[in-house]
């Protein structure tokens, strides 16, 4: 590993550029039940000297120092994790050399380079980035240059626009989103609830926790910090506006994943919201429908199983369909939230067309959208170049099935609605960031992409020439349920974080190409800065450790994948490409540890503490899942895979069995209809 030497003696050194010493110069001899702090500081240290490799004159001792605490029952599973993840770095280091000279000479010019710019912010940056993190190299100082050649690549020349478009977004969309549900605070009132239920909720909590997510609603949170409502509530005004200039009075159907972090809160979901929907001002405009695991699995046993005794043999078809649910990772209820428009088209409406997903912090300004853009959210909804096709930059056929919109900033909106959410970070970089800057390339394609505006007699007009997205937001996209049926779209279920990037991934090797139409004007107020402060600052560790196990499993994903993974990575990048990485885990490892390092050095251990213990345990499972080969990522993809085409084969099935009046058919078809009534809540 002696090739990281030059990289990391710049990262923990001091020097004119900004990089502090993050090394303590000793390291701390420790017993069992001594001081915590400089244990944890001494081990993350001493994985960054072995990293460094034999000419680090701190070496030996850090190898023996890692391999000494090893047999610690207090620090051996820390110690044990850095000493694989060294192992597992210096063998990534050594194979992909092997297989890629480019890196190799790469590797060689940063020894030979950096010193001599080590005081230049950026030429330092993109000396180290153009073997860590190529995506950000060359775009600062080159801003306006790098949108216009993203543009270019994003570019589609339209054969066809849709010529059925949607006409109807209330009638035809069917509107999603997902709530995430806990336990009570400690301080939680919960009086407002049935004696059922609280008797119910008492039970669930001597379960234990099954899933963790960023900021999920506590049952019995005040209403003015209920996500859920705030959401709901904002809908509901976006649909009255809609009425008040169409002069309608349609409702909108809105579908809720509720996933829940402990197993008894599957049967509370529905009940939970009922009642604090019922208690707060009336959701005129909306029917909104909730769907735990517990209706999912519902669904499974009584609808798609039934369908699939009469229309085929697979032995195995309750294990393949579980990836029909709510619970789990962000990428499973993501998947549900698209999967259940084409269920509803089938055997509920076959009216519905589309689906559209927000989050319950985005909002649609409507006035502001007429008055800047000239229509209303739903007459973005209805452009048809949601499911035109045509041609890309490379010349390839493709099809526009999915649309996305963009964010603006509650503290921005001021400025306009075209006031991008992301910006060009400055220059000033931590000793991780040196590493890996995602925020760089995620505001070039936010100004690129997101930021595009359709206008006659330009090189955009969105009737001949318009942009697909690549980089697209969790809330405000959309797939078409024809699209759905035919491209069996899905994020799988092990994604934990960018489930909304990972989503159009699994259409890769299918022709046409599948892309998202950019709907220039659609655009939605982020409101979680002024809304979720608290629960923000409270998921900060855990949305960072997950985002570099987003680059373990966005990279392995990719090499899972029917595709080359770097013309997969070509056409992704430079966003949501630059989490593939050919060194994922030297990647993920070196900003876990000098993020740790560094946080320590500031004399903030208790978030470096904090960082430890969710690292090792998280990456350390993270890193299992992608070794093997077969890997149980490459596994499980597989699976699932399968289970959603067994999915829309079961509902290809009992659509034509209920064109033609088949009794079974139209039983199964009643049936749903009563689970789908039953998850109604307001």
């Amino acid at each position: 590993m002696t090739a990281l030497n030059p990289i990391l003696n710049f990262l923990t050194q001091p020097s004119s550029s900004g990089t502090a010493a993050i090394l303590p110069l000793e390291l701390t001899s420790v017993a069992d039940g001594q001081d915590t702090t400089a244990s944890l500081q001494s081990l993350n240290a001493a994985f960054l000297m072995v990293l460094a490799g034999e000419t680090h004159p701190s070496f030996s001792n850090a190898q023996t120092y890692l391999e000494k605490l090893s047999t610690s029952p207090e620090w051996g599973k820390a110690a044990k994790f850095y000493i694989q993840s060294a192992q597992l770095i210096a063998q990534e280091l050594e194979q992909v050399c092997e297989k890629d000279a480019d890196l190799k000479s790469k590797l060689e010019y940063v020894a030979t380079t950096l010193d001599g710019v080590a005081d230049d912010t950026v030429a330092a940056a993109n000396t180290v980035w153009s073997v860590l993190f190529p995506e950000g190299t060359g775009i600062w100082e080159r801003e306006a240059e790098q949108v216009a050649a993203l543009r270019e690549k994003r570019t589609v020349s339209i054969d066809q626009l849709n010529p059925n478009p949607i006409e109807n977004p209330a009638k035809q969309v069917l509107f999603t989103s997902n709530a995430l549900l806990t336990m009570p605070l400690g301080s939680a009132d919960l009086s407002a609830f049935d004696a059922d239920f609280q008797s119910e909720l008492a039970d669930a909590a001597d379960d234990p926790q099954l899933y963790w997510y960023d900021h999920p609603i506590p049952i019995g949170v005040a209403a003015e910090n209920n996500e859920i409502l705030y959401g709901l509530k904002h809908l509901n005004h976006a649909v009255a506006y809609e009425n008040e200039q169409s002069g309608s009075t349609d409702k909108v159907n809105c579908v809720l994943s509720v996933s829940v972090t402990h197993e008894r809160l599957q049967t509370l979901g529905k009940s939970y919201l009922k009642q604090v929907l019922a208690a707060s001002e009336p959701l005129d405009h909306l029917n909104i429908f909730a769907f735990t695991e517990t209706d999912t699995n519902k669904l499974i046993e009584k609808v798609l199983l039934p369908i699939l005794e009469k229309s085929s043999s697979s032995e195995d078809a309750k294990e393949m369909l579980a990836v029909f649910g709510v619970d789990g990772r962000y990428g499973r209820h993501y998947s549900f939230l698209k999967a259940i428009v084409a269920l509803w088209n089938a055997l509920v409406d076959p009216k519905i067309k589309a689906t559209f997903k927000i989050d319950l912090d985005q909002v649609f300004p409507q006035a502001k959208l007429l008055e800047q853009t000239g229509d209303t959210a739903f007459g973005h909804l209805k452009t048809p170049l949601w499911g035109a096709t045509g041609k890309d930059s490379a010349g390839q056929p493709i099809e526009l099935g999915m649309i996305a919109g963009a964010l603006v900033n509650q503290k921005d909106i001021h400025k306009g609605v075209f006031t991008p959410d992301v910006t060009v970070p400055g220059t000033k970089l931590a000793p991780d960031e040196y590493v890996f800057f995602s925020k760089l390339p995620q505001a070039l394609s936010t100004e690129a992409e997101m930021m595009t505006r359709y206008e006659a007699g330009t090189d955009f007009d969105g009737e001949t020439k318009a942009i697909q997205r690549i980089h697209v937001t969790g809330g405000t996209n959309g797939i078409l349920v024809d699209t759905l049926r035919r491209y069996h779209t899905f994020t799988p279920s092990f994604i934990g974080r960018a489930e909304d990037q990972a989503y159009i991934l699994s259409a890769r090797g299918q022709q046409p190409n599948l892309g998202y139409a950019h709907a220039s004007g659609l655009i939605m107020r982020h409101d979680k800065e002024g809304f979720a402060q608290e629960a923000i600052a409270m998921a900060k560790v855990g949305k960072q450790v997950g985002d570099y196990l987003r680059i373990l499993l966005f990279s392995k994903y990719a090499e899972a994948l029917p595709e080359a993974t770097a013309s997969i990575k070509a056409d992704i990048a430079p966003f949501t490409g630059c989490f593939v990485s050919r060194l994922p885990i030297t990647v993920a490892m070196l900003r876990f540890s000098l993020k740790v390092a560094t946080l320590f050095n500031a004399g903030k251990s208790d978030e470096a503490t904090e960082f430890i213990k969710t690292g090792v345990f998280q990456l350390q499972e993270g890193l299992g899942f992608i070794q093997g080969e077969p890997s149980n990522l490459q596994k499980t993809y597989e699976g699932e895979k399968a289970g959603w085409q067994l999915f829309y084969q079961a509902l290809e099935s009992v659509e034509k069995a209920v064109q033609n009046d088949e009794e079974w058919a139209l039983e199964v078809k009643q049936v749903t209809q009563a689970i789908v009534q039953n998850c109604r809540v307001n």
